[in-house]
């Protein structure tokens, strides 16, 4: 069990995570050739602990030249070429490096020993520390290190077209499942490690988004201008007030983008469509569209056959307040907003708008 893990050392007493400070202590620990225990005993901590931290984090800072540890490397007969049936090998042991404390911080023969020697750093094991850590804590049974070299291995297959099922066919010393690594791309486990997206998948768009990822977006809520203004409140002014006259408002365009746009009004009653060009998709630029229908129809007209006006929640018609009022400072008509995804709800504008399309088909220049 790691040390970064919780130590039970008895029924009232819970030892967490080793502290950057603590990890300090073990290394001057080490250089002063304590033991684990009495390490341990400094920090309050199991001498377990304190062993699987040496273990896990020490770092290997020289590498013997010699093929093999053994111990009468320099009485050799056989001019040190070692192989595996000699007689006299004999196995090198350390009693401080591979026992107690178990690394070679301080030791007084390390200028001239010729073996493996191993170093245990606090800020590395703290850094490494961390990267376990923030790995454990994203939900996915991978390191840093494993994604990474699981990530070289697959972008290749991934930019060549093929897909996770057939990648785990051709490799399969990858020991995972079409679903797991399905997640691991998905969720973007190799981002900032190699070139992988959800994207390189080809069959990403067909995917069904997962329950957690989408619990991440949330739902549209009502601003300030739709309040008062929702459809229901449209409802009810028209339950009270029957005889009034609707017109519904939206826009269309084929580069939502670049433009331009088509502000559409639909006369309910009288079953008329009006329309206006405009440069761009913007709140100033719709309410001066509403102003230019004003200006046509003279105010008492516009008053009247504009009484009631109907549009979608798009975020070019979200100033209410300069849409309602003439430039005089009066009310001169009333917004009200569809529910969100409700087009149906000015379906008599939205089947206008599939006839326009007979005449300005998507494909068409409307600069034109």
């Amino acid at each position: 069990m790691p040390s970064e893990r919780k130590v039970i050392m008895d029924s009232n007493k819970e030892v967490t995570h080793l502290s950057s400070e603590e990890r300090r202590i073990i290394e001057t620990g080490i250089r002063n050739g304590s033991t684990k225990t009495a390490i341990a005993r400094t920090i309050g901590k199991d001498n377990s602990t304190v062993g699987k931290e040496i273990k896990l984090h020490r770092k290997l800072k020289y590498k013997s030249s010699l093929a093999r540890e053994c111990s009468n490397y320099r009485k050799c007969k056989y001019g040190r070429e070692c192989f595996p049936e000699c007689e006299d090998f004999e196995q090198f042991t350390c009693k401080r490096r591979d026992r107690s404390p178990g690394a070679c911080n301080g030791c007084s023969n390390y200028s001239h020993c010729r073996f493996d020697k191993y170093i245990y750093d606090p800020a590395d094991a703290e850094r490494e520390y961390r990267t376990l850590l923030a790995d454990s804590r994203s939900g996915y049974n991978i390191t840093t290190l494993e994604a990474k070299a699981l990530g070289e291995k697959i972008q290749p297959l991934l930019k060549q077209g093929l897909s996770p099922y057939a990648i785990l066919q051709a490799h399969p010393e990858i020991k995972l499942s079409e679903k797991t690594l399905y997640t691991y791309i998905e969720n973007k486990v190799f981002e900032g490690l190699v070139d992988i997206g959800p994207m390189d998948l080809r069959r990403q768009v067909n995917r069904k988004m997962s329950r957690k990822k989408a619990n991440t977006y949330k739902k549209r809520e009502d601003r300030q201008y739709l309040i008062g203004r929702n459809y229901k409140d449209y409802q009810s002014y028209m339950a009270e007030n029957p005889d009034v006259f609707v017109t519904q408002m939206d826009t269309v365009y084929n580069d939502v983008s670049n433009g331009p746009y088509i502000q559409t009004y639909k006369f309910v009653c009288g079953g008329f469509l009006f329309a206006i060009l405009q440069n761009e998709k913007t709140a100033s630029a719709m309410t001066e569209g509403v102003n230019r229908l004003e200006a046509i129809l003279g105010t008492e007209v516009f008053r009247k056959y504009v009484h009631v006006l109907l549009t979608d929640r798009g975020s070019e018609f979200a100033d209410a307040n300069a849409i309602e009022k003439s430039a005089d400072g009066f009310r001169r008509t009333r917004v009200y907003y569809c529910d969100p995804m409700q087009s149906g709800q000015k379906g008599s504008l939205e089947n206008n708008h599939t006839e326009l399309r007979y005449v300005l088909p998507k494909e068409c220049d409307l600069k034109k």
